[in-house]
């Protein structure tokens, strides 16, 4: 059994905590973890009409470079529901609603030493939107474009590794495999 037998914070800021576990091995013996809690996030692979995948290119300051990416943001409103946490990043970041919902998948993103979950949702019947009230764009936002992209392109731009941001992969790969047909999936209010 991993029982854990020390916590300790060592750090607690906007977004992230680190703690550092002491966790019982079941062979015997203790062994310290660093682990990064994170709220969860949810992204959505917006498909237009034309079969287009609305896309971002952002800067990241952790790798320093612009990643073409897709509407994501992360859980930290208080008791909102994840698909409503999705409902609004798509209307802030692009200026987007859709008709129709589906829950793609869910993701561990780092389980290795993070805590982050992340609902990927497909978006369809796309209109434009005005950004909620009290959106501010700021920051990285400000620089950052949108782009309709091509199915067969997206899923090119992952295999040729021009979409790197894991989310965007799994959602583009996901989003094949329920264009093809071959999963089924869960309702689109599943908790995660």
């Amino acid at each position: 059994m991993y029982e854990v037998l020390e916590t300790e914070e060592v750090y607690s800021g906007r977004v992230i905590s680190l703690r550092k576990d002491t966790v019982a091995m079941p062979e015997g013996g203790s062994s310290v973890r660093e682990i990064v809690t994170h709220p969860g996030a949810v992204g959505v692979l917006a498909l237009d009409e034309d079969g287009a995948v609305v896309m971002l290119k952002q800067y990241r300051h952790a790798i320093g470079e612009h990643l073409w990416e897709l509407p994501a943001g992360l859980r930290d409103a208080d008791g909102e529901p994840p698909l409503e946490t999705a409902k609004r990043e798509l209307a802030e970041e692009v200026g987007l609603a859709a008709e129709r919902w589906q829950l793609l998948t869910t993701s561990l993103s780092t389980p290795g030493f993070c805590t982050e979950m992340v609902g990927l949702y497909l978006a369809e019947g796309l209109s434009p939107v005005e950004r909620p009230e009290g959106f501010v764009v700021e920051h990285e936002e400000l620089d950052m474009t949108v782009e309709r992209v091509p199915f067969d392109r997206a899923v090119q731009m992952v295999f040729d590794g021009t979409v790197k941001n894991a989310l965007a992969v799994i959602g583009i790969l996901a989003a094949a495999a329920q264009l093809a047909g071959s999963p089924t999936l869960r309702a689109v209010d599943s908790s995660f």
